[in-house]
């Protein structure tokens, strides 16, 4: 995902009743998929990337830590 801090972070493009849903997930380091946020993408498309990228990056961070704290 370009703007990402995390160059494994990945974009999942559903429909869902016509509309255009995303969701951001990554792969930890041991190899778990991690389902980050997700939003419906109807209507302002930069300012949907611009809101939900740093969420990603956050809640990644956040399950990364926790990880090391393990």
């Amino acid at each position: 995902v370009n703007g990402s801090s995390y160059s494994n972070m990945k974009e999942l493009r559903v429909q869902s009743k016509g509309d255009p849903i995303r969701a951001f997930f990554a792969f930890d380091p041991k190899r778990k998929g991690i389902l980050l946020c997700a939003g419906n993408k109807t209507g302002d498309e930069k300012r949907f990337y611009e809101v939900m990228i740093p969420i990603a990056d956050r809640e990644f961070a956040a399950h990364l830590d926790k990880l090391k704290k393990e």
